[in-house]
């Protein structure tokens, strides 16, 4: 089973990442700035849309919480950060912003009901046609993204192709296991992930989007505990 989508996917965020860090030179500190202002705007917008769509919002909360309450304990981000920090040492990178390119990008290209959706869809066997167009608009985001964060950026794409296409190939062995309604549960705690990394790009530093990533497995371990419950 090869994940084509996902494929076409790093290959666009590829591509519009080495586009943004050309162009990073003919932008100037202050127009980047209000780029970077107008990214954390659309991507708090983006996740309103996604949360709302929740069809159980008690459900959402105790995940959202339980995941933010795992992830603070762990550390989960130092963890994240250390390993990040080790490739940038192996690859002899000095860029300070490597580690936050790469964790916002993936934080927004792939906790997405776009991504979930599409990635399951062609686990299922269907044309990847919602993959083909979240890869055009992570391209474009890619280009942007790339001439604020700089290099890191590009370096997402590894864990979009470990994440993504681990989707669609979970999916195409265990896709007897899934159904609509997890998958809408699913994509609604990514949009509270996806407000918080808002927030973050916003200024606000009181929340780490990456220690709520705990939220994606609770809420599927609680959404399987609530229809055992019922059954």
């Amino acid at each position: 089973m090869i994940p084509f989508g996902t494929l076409f996917n790093v290959a666009m965020v590829l591509l519009g990442s080495i586009i943004g860090l050309f162009f990073k030179k003919f932008i100037s500190s202050e127009l980047n700035k209000k780029i970077f202002f107008v990214i954390g705007l659309f991507t708090i917008v983006l996740g309103f849309s996604m949360a709302l769509k929740s069809a159980d919002f008690m459900l959402m909360f105790l995940s959202v919480i339980g995941g933010a309450a795992c992830g603070e304990s762990i550390q989960l981000d130092n963890t994240i950060l250390r390993c990040i920090n080790k490739l940038k040492k192996r690859i002899n990178i000095k860029d300070d912003k490597f580690s936050d390119a790469i964790l916002t990008s993936f934080l927004l290209f792939c906790v997405g009901s776009m991504t979930i959706v599409g990635s399951i869809d062609e686990g299922l066997g269907k044309r990847p046609d919602i993959l083909y167009t979240k890869s055009v608009m992570d391209g474009i985001s890619s280009i942007i993204l790339a001439s604020t964060f700089g290099i890191g950026v590009l370096f997402s794409i590894f864990p979009m192709l470990i994440f993504q296409g681990g989707i669609t190939i979970l999916v195409f062995y265990y896709k007897d296991f899934l159904s609509l309604e997890l998958i809408n549960h699913i994509s609604s705690v990514g949009g509270v992930l996806i407000i918080a990394l808002g927030l973050k790009l916003l200024g606000y530093k009181k929340i780490n989007p990456t220690n709520m990533l705990p939220a994606i497995l609770l809420i599927i371990i609680f959404y399987g505990l609530k229809v055992y419950t019922i059954a």
